[in-house]
């Protein structure tokens, strides 16, 4: 029979715990075998969580400790913490989701124990589980485990964006970790995004953002534009000259270092010049790109509006020649003329050749969207 380990002591025990537990295959290595562990626990000094862990006390477990007997209760040698625990294991902050996510090899039989949340890989990618502390993957497969696992596609992005903001991974890594891994679910959203939070992908976003222009029937913006503004040059990414507005559209490099305070110094400078500035991260138009495009369209509508009555306005006396004194009071306007900031247009152009020429305006700045609904509310009225 073989010699049985020397029982470690008590005291020394407690400093090779993880937090307070220890698994029972530990605790045979240091010669406290079944029956001993048993003792302990009828004496009320220890406590069982689960058929692999003991506590070395009888108070509630700590965080870590939870994620040690996560490893230890789904498969010792074969789980590994996994997805958004793994992250946090690695440093990332201002994330909470409740269950410990493990990971497993496809073909392991292994049960889910409370708290926990058992995830099956195909294949485990080359040197991808850290063994120094508790059992883990590498953030950047964690990162895209993540968003393969992720409730939404917001859930998705987030957890593949803030480990790159937080120095834990680089875009690269990333990029090259969803190469190697092989998800379920939104494949081709997972590789746009870690793309975009690689290089920024500025152009892409413009891209993407004239593509829903059209698909909203606004007119082409100018793209790259360029303004001389105190201090050098500002490029816009997005720039309707008509009505001098302006949508920015900035990459994960807007994030880092001194770029945000950059940016909000240029914006201030345009807006000052008279401009006006929609800005949206390349994330939210990714996430949300409808409930920006309303935004934009409200804004485009708005100021294309104040454009032409600006010109309604060059071509027409105003209020000065608007309305008749009568008694005393002021006759009100036509019904269906429209507002302007010194008169109506539309109701008191008394100059036949000039409304034609703001309805051809009107016509050339309304978004074609705006324009069928006009159509339809013609016929209907007809």
């Amino acid at each position: 029979m073989a010699d049985r380990p020397l029982r470690t002591p008590f005291s020394e025990l407690r400093g090779l715990s993880h937090d307070g537990v220890m698994s029972r295959a530990e605790l045979r290595d240091h010669g406290w075998d079944r029956d001993a562990v048993a003792r302990q626990v009828a004496a009320h000094r220890w406590a069982p969580h689960g058929h692999q862990t003991v506590a070395l006390h009888t108070w509630d477990l700590g965080l870590v400790a939870e994620r040690w007997r996560a490893v230890w209760e789904v498969a010792p040698r074969v789980a590994a913490l996994d997805g958004v625990t793994a992250l946090q294991v690695a440093g990332l902050q201002h994330f909470d989701e409740e269950p410990i996510h493990v990971s497993v090899v496809h073909n392991s039989n292994v049960k889910d124990p409370a708290g926990v949340r058992v995830h099956k890989v195909i294949c485990r990618i080359d040197d991808e589980v850290v063994r120094v502390g508790v059992p883990r993957t590498r953030p950047a497969v964690a990162a895209v485990r993540a968003a393969h696992w992720a409730k939404s596609e917001r859930q998705a992005a987030l957890v593949m964006v803030m480990p790159v903001q937080q120095r834990l991974i680089t875009g690269q890594q990333l990029v090259a970790a969803v190469a190697a891994i092989r998800g379920r679910n939104r494949r081709a959203f997972i590789r746009d995004i870690a793309q975009d939070i690689n290089d920024g992908a500025q152009s892409l976003g413009e891209l993407d953002f004239a593509k829903l222009c059209r698909g909203r029937g606004l007119p082409e913006p100018a793209r790259q534009a360029v303004r001389t503004i105190p201090g050098g040059r500002a490029y816009l990414d997005v720039f309707w000259d008509g009505i001098d507005l302006v949508v920015e559209i900035d990459g994960s490099q807007h994030q880092w270092g001194m770029a945000a305070a950059d940016d909000q110094f240029r914006q201030n400078a345009l807006v000052i010049s008279g401009d006006r500035v929609l800005r949206m991260t390349l994330m939210g138009l990714r996430l949300e790109p409808e409930r920006f495009m309303d935004q934009v369209c409200q804004a485009h509508h708005r100021f294309a509006r104040r454009r032409l009555a600006s010109w309604a306005d060059a071509d027409s006396p105003g209020l000065s020649g608007a309305f008749t004194s009568n008694g005393g009071r002021v006759s009100s306007p036509r019904r269906g003329s429209t507002p302007t900031r010194r008169g109506f247009s539309g109701g008191f152009t008394s100059n036949r050749r000039s409304r034609g020429r703001v309805r051809e305006r009107e016509r050339e700045w309304r978004p074609r969207a705006h324009r069928g609904a006009a159509r339809s509310r013609a016929r209907s009225s007809g």
